[in-house]
């Protein structure tokens, strides 16, 4: 459990994290290229500018999460907890966001250039193009 852990900045790429709780973390400039993060518990996390290409988060818990500038390419967000996530101008060029929980999430100025959005709910997001 690393629950409100300070690791910014920390090189976490092609990590096995599947189930971990990273609740309010602290995780600026983390690297996660590649990683898993299957289950993980990111509740609020602040991964400003952290980089989560290609990484899988199905079914990840990423409420409240400020990810602010991350970059999201090519990430599996299938079935992910967003709901309230903060990813304004947030890279998720060709991320998969099937069936991910996005309500009340602010995308204003994201990058969802060929993102997966099939059954994503949608409701109350903000700088959303329908």
């Amino acid at each position: 459990m690393l629950d409100f852990a300070l690791m910014d900045g920390i090189n976490l790429s092609s990590a096995y994290l599947n189930g971990a709780s990273l609740i309010r973390a602290e995780l600026k400039e983390a690297n996660f290229i590649g990683a898993s993060l299957t289950e993980a518990t990111l509740s609020e996390a602040d991964l400003t500018d952290a980089d989560l290409s290609d990484a899988n988060l199905a079914s990840c818990s990423l409420s409240g999460a400020n990810l602010h500038r991350a970059f999201l390419s090519r990430a599996n967000l299938g079935r992910a907890n967003l709901n309230g996530a903060k990813l304004v101008a947030a890279n998720l060029v060709g991320a998969n966001l099937r069936e991910a929980n996005l309500a009340g999430a602010d995308l204003t100025d994201a990058d969802l250039t060929d993102a997966i959005l099939e059954d994503a709910i949608l409701d109350d997001t903000v700088g959303v193009v329908r």
